[in-house]
């Protein structure tokens, strides 16, 4: 996709089917609302008896065999039953309605080592790992570990505070929630379908703003040759595909800390808040409380998603705590060029993540 500094106002029909923009309301399965959603269950899939028992065998067999979390993957972590069903949920989550809750994982019976390497295990049928923070963790952890989001460094998913609805940096995040808090901490999604199809009707001079390019905080996780921030537009139109990129935390706070990234105009800022007000309004998303054992599975390119302010345990033991991991899938769809000064390569299955001159592979079991 070419990046066009895109006029704020729209002035004829000819604009309105630009190559670079959406020529129409998108719809299809990824164009839903939360409401409707809630209403039914078929987006969350239960593990049944055997499976779970092919988890416990798959686990056993890389203790056994005195494996590494670096050697996960289908070829060595057997599920000749729930492999082929997950290949079947990826098929929706990348093609369909852009996220499923898979419910069941025994996390209770497990030790933290042992539910990573299921997890490993089952998001190897997935896709390929890719480090989501600049310390290279191919195996990440969402627990408020006490650091201040007044440091320019911090990520929101090591506080207990709210998370803004955002998408992450890779085709698909995945959550394994091991312990859940003792109150809040909800999460929450949205179609960012839905959401251009909604701004393009009612506001289609903020729909146009929102194809421009934003400039993004990194948080300090910056690629050697890199600026500390990226330039990407919120909507972008490509191979028949809308993809979406928006973190407005961290663009907002490129505006702030970065007085040589581009300003926003007056209606960018509007199309951002508007943006936001839709996305918190119960009419478009889904709200859903995480139960031990839970697996989301999120589309980034589909989804937004948010967390609720959370209180936690006083016990350290107890405390609410979420295994992440960012997937790469082999079937991902084609991405703007516009993403490589995010993604790096756009090669599905080999895309997306952080990496910065210090970053070093690693699976971690500390959230630190």
């Amino acid at each position: 996709m070419t990046n066009l500094a895109l006029k704020d106002t729209v002035d004829t029909a000819a604009d309105m089917t630009s190559p670079d923009m959406t020529p129409g309301p998108v719809g299809g399965p990824g164009a839903w609302r939360g409401p409707d959603m809630a209403k039914s269950d078929a987006w969350i899939e239960h593990l049944s008896e055997a499976e779970i028992a092919e988890i416990d065998a798959a686990i056993r067999a890389h203790l056994d065999n005195d494996l590494s979390m670096a050697d996960i993957g289908p070829d060595t972590f057997h599920l000749p039953t729930l492999g082929p069903r997950l290949k079947k949920i990826l098929d929706d989550v990348v093609n369909g309605r852009g996220f499923v809750l898979l419910r069941g994982f025994p996390v209770n019976r497990y030790s933290v080592t042992e539910s990573a390497i299921g997890y490993l295990g089952l998001g190897s049928y997935i896709g390929g790992f890719r480090p989501s923070n600049a310390k290279g963790h191919l195996l990440g952890h969402v627990r408020d570990i006490g650091r201040d989001i007044k440091d320019p460094t911090t990520r929101y998913y090591q506080t207990n505070r709210g998370l803004e609805f955002h998408t992450d940096s890779v085709d698909i995040v995945g959550l394994l929630c091991l312990k859940t808090a003792k109150s809040g901490g909800a999460s929450r999604i949205v179609s960012s379908v839905t959401l251009h199809d909604v701004i393009r009707e009612r506001r289609p001079d903020l729909w146009q703003a929102l194809f421009n390019a934003f400039p993004t905080d990194r948080r300090g996780e910056i690629p050697p040759g890199k600026k500390p921030w990226f330039d990407v537009p919120v909507f972008n139109w490509h191979a028949g595909h809308l993809t979406t990129m928006y973190v407005g935390q961290y663009i907002r706070s490129a505006q702030e800390l970065f007085p040589e990234a581009r300003r926003l105009t007056d209606i960018e800022i509007e199309a951002m808040d508007y943006l936001d007000a839709l996305c918190n309004d119960p009419e478009f998303y889904l709200s859903m409380d995480f139960l031990p054992g839970d697996i989301q599975l999120l589309h980034n390119h589909q989804i937004l998603h948010s967390r609720t302010d959370y209180e936690d345990w006083p016990e350290l033991e107890k405390r609410r705590h979420l295994l992440r991991l960012w997937l790469a899938p082999d079937n991902g769809r084609p991405l703007p060029k516009a993403f490589e000064t995010r993604y790096g390569s756009l090669t599905p299955g080999d895309r997306g993540g952080i990496f910065t001159e210090s970053t070093k592979l690693t699976f971690s079991l500390s959230p630190t």
